[in-house]
C-alpha cells in the first residue's frame, strides 16, 4: 500500500506521463517525424519505468518487509515469491 506522500508522488509522475502520452498521440496526428516521435516515446517509457521503481521501492520497505519480520515461514516465502515474479515481469529486462 502506498503512504501518502509516495501516493501523491506517484500520482504526480503519472500524470505527467500522461501528458506526455497525449503530446505523442498529437505528434502523430500533426504527422511529425518518426524519430522525433520515437524520441518522445522513449522518453514516455522511461518515465512510466520511474512510476515503477518508486512503487517496487515501497513494496519492498512496506509489503516485503513486513512478511518478512512478522510472517510465518509460509507467508515469507509466499511474498519472496511473488516478489521473484515482480522481478521477472518489471525487471530490467522488459522492454
Amino acid at each position: 500500500m502506498l503512504d501518502g506522500k509516495t501516493h501523491e508522488q506517484v500520482a504526480r509522475r503519472l500524470r505527467r506521463v500522461e501528458g506526455q502520452v497525449a503530446g505523442i498521440g498529437r505528434m502523430v496526428a500533426d504527422g511529425k517525424y518518426c524519430v522525433d516521435v520515437l524520441h518522445q516515446i522513449s522518453a514516455a517509457r522511461a518515465a512510466l519505468a520511474q512510476v515503477g521503481a518508486m512503487v517496487l521501492s515501497r513494496h519492498v520497505e512496506t509489503c516485503v518487509t513486513d512478511a518478512v519480520h512478522s510472517g510465518t515461514p509460509r507467508a515469507r516465502r509466499a511474498k519472496l515469491a511473488e516478489l521473484r515474479d515482480v522481478f521477472a515481469r518489471f525487471g530490467p529486462g522488459e522492454p
